[in-house]
């Protein structure tokens, strides 16, 4: 009897792997492509609560307006992660975005920091030099 069970039980297996082997041929390979794109410009609006960064690039006319998430990654130069809110007016940055319908989703924005002057220690004022000449004219008389 255990012998039968097992040999049903062996053939149900093998009829039912059969069955769906032609089911794994047939299926479509589905590729999708998202190709993400980079745009460098000066931050013209920020909206830290409308989630939205608009740019002002020498490549483009008009604003170009991207969304951005809690997911979208913020750096600085050097690749170091910083806080959103270091994102103000007239900063430089790059955005590298992703197209979702009519909207511009940034994946990543790249804060760039305007190199400034070190700043130079203070200097001590010191009184002013006072030079004192003095000529002296020394004339003989003829004897």
């Amino acid at each position: 009897m255990k012998t039968t069970i097992r040999q049903y039980s062996a053939g149900v297996l093998i009829a039912a792997a059969l069955s769906l082997t032609p089911l794994a041929f047939c299926q479509e390979a589905v590729s999708q492509t998202t190709t993400t794109t980079s745009s460098d410009g000066t931050v013209t609006e920020f909206s830290p609560t409308g989630n939205t960064v608009v740019l002002r690039s020498e490549t483009s006319s008009e604003p170009i307006r991207y969304t951005y998430s809690k997911s979208t990654t913020v750096v600085d130069q050097s690749g170091a992660p910083v806080d959103v809110s270091i994102i103000k007016t007239g900063i430089p940055v790059q955005v590298f975005y992703d197209r979702d319908g009519d909207q511009m989703v940034a994946r990543k924005i790249v804060v760039h920091t305007t190199a400034t002057a070190p700043v130079q220690p203070e200097v001590i004022a010191q009184p002013p030099v006072i030079e004192k000449k003095t000529v002296t004219t020394t004339t003989t008389q003829g004897q």
